[in-house]
């Protein structure tokens, strides 16, 4: 019965993709999927399997044991939600109090083409200081300001989301796969500055390049009449403050976990409260409804709940399949079905193409649990598996930016897809083939690199352990 879950997942899936022609919010098949899903592994009883690869059902407890699994998953979803409300809840804030305008005011231009290197390489190198999921909300919220046409703002925000996940990628606390590898101690953080910074770099930039070039960035944006030459309106009380808090306050969430080792989320919260406090501070002696205009409260009103609850149901999906090792069992597929060494390119191996795959897979299910098949299958102490290997780095590389190619294929795809109703065929058009090239780009940069940068991280990772089995 496990193919009428996939069955599931897949009408789901092409539901959300044609969500135009069915004239239906993609919120609706997104929920759909995952209760169905879910519901199809507990009315047939199917075998599930725990986050470690252990099978847990069929036992005297099963019903507990399902629901410990469910719970699992609800529970690691409901992380990266709660860390998405604090991040949208803070840019509002900072939103609302014009705090952005000291960023848009030293943007003078509105020549397209220009615009679009500003934003990409603000996006590659913001979402590598926070992660790429926080920079896609910031930078979403400051197109707002400078593009006030949102037919010429999608172009911009889809580019941004290139930019973040190729950003990410080099970064420890950029993207999430990468920061699961780092802390499962597959990856160090010199390690993924040096193999990766130019490969993500070229995988950021040639796309840019290449739509920098056409048509469409010919000429100047659209400013609507009561914008200024960078689409700011005037800053309210207190914004310049509001803009330090609230970054400060994204900038304090990795902090907060590299020195406690808690979920970024318990950071997050702590972020929230400073400047939700700080915002009311700033208005202790207002109107009530001047006051309420720049509220927390007004703040949570303007964030895009459809977004959240089909991040949920696109989350809870996945997990229905990797509670069923499906996405492990297609990482041994791919394993298996290609060759160990390759004869058109001497240093590229099997293992190169399978990681490659990987990244076109995480294009359409999340690179999340992709990755973690992937630590489970690749153990023991072989030199292929030692931390900084070729294998663990080509994988940060190929899940943090093999999601680009579809809009739902990355947690800042999707995040955009929410905040400004990217449709999905719009992006398959105009997006996917360019964030192809950059992907190859990339991959193929890094795969002429290593030969170089390998020995150099075997120097510096001398006497290095293979990862332990368990660390996830």
């Amino acid at each position: 019965m496990a193919i009428v879950v996939i069955i599931t997942f897949v009408l789901g899936y092409m539901a959300i993709v044609f969500e135009h022609p069915l004239k239906i919010d993609k919120t609706i098949p997104a929920l759909a999927m995952a209760a169905l899903c879910w519901a199809i592994l507990s009315i047939f009883n199917l075998n599930l399997y725990d986050h470690h690869g252990n099978m847990i059902m069929n036992t005297v407890d099963e019903c507990h044991n399902r629901d410990s699994v469910l719970l699992h998953h609800i529970g690691k979803t409901s992380e990266i939600l709660v860390f998405l409300i604090g991040a949208m809840t803070i840019v509002e804030l900072i939103d609302l109090h014009g705090g952005f305008s000291a960023i848009t005011d030293r943007i003078k231009t509105t020549k397209k083409s220009t615009m679009l290197w500003v934003i990409s390489i603000l996006s590659f190198f913001l979402s590598a200081v926070l992660d790429n999921l926080t920079c896609i909300v910031v930078v979403v919220s400051l197109l707002r300001r400078l593009i006030p046409n949102k037919e010429e703002r999608i172009f911009y925000v889809s580019m941004a989301v290139l930019a973040a996940n190729a950003g990410g990628a080099w970064s420890p606390i950029g993207d999430v796969t990468t920061t699961m590898l780092w802390i499962g101690n597959r990856v160090s953080s010199a390690g993924l500055v040096l193999a990766l910074l130019i490969p993500s770099l070229v995988c950021a930039m040639l796309p840019v390049f290449i739509v920098s070039r056409m048509p469409t960035m010919k000429g100047h944006l659209t400013i609507p009449e009561g914008y200024d030459s960078g689409g700011q309106k005037k800053k309210g009380k207190g914004a310049n403050l509001m803009l330090i808090v609230g970054i400060g306050g994204l900038l304090f969430v990795p902090i907060f976990k590299t020195i406690t080792h808690l979920p970024p989320y318990v950071g997050m919260m702590i972020s929230l409260a400073l400047v939700w406090f700080v915002s009311e501070k700033i208005h202790p002696d207002e109107e009530f409804e001047d006051k309420q205009k720049h509220s927390a409260h007004h703040a949570l009103s303007r964030i895009e709940m459809s977004s959240i609850l089909f991040f949920l149901g696109i989350l809870m999906a996945v997990g229905a399949l990797e509670s069923l090792h499906i996405l492990a069992n297609l990482a041994a597929t791919l394993d298996s079905a290609l060759p160990k060494t390759t004869e058109f390119l001497p240093s590229v191996t099997g293992l190169d193409l399978v990681v490659v795959l990987l990244g076109f897979s995480s294009a359409i299910i999340d690179n999340v649990p992709l990755v973690a098949a992937a630590m489970g299958m690749y153990l023991g102490d072989a030199k292929e598996y030692m931390i900084d290997s070729k294998l663990w780095q080509f994988l940060a590389y190929s899940a943090g930016t093999g999601g680009s190619m579809l809009i739902i294929g990355s947690a800042a795809g999707v995040a955009a897809m929410g905040m400004e109703k990217i449709d999905f065929m719009w992006y398959l058009r105009n997006i996917s083939w360019i964030a192809l090239i950059g992907f190859l780009a990339g991959a193929i940069v890094f795969l002429l690199m290593f030969p170089f940068i390998g020995p150099i991280l075997e120097s510096m990772n001398a006497g290095a352990v293979a990862a332990p089995s368990g660390s996830h």
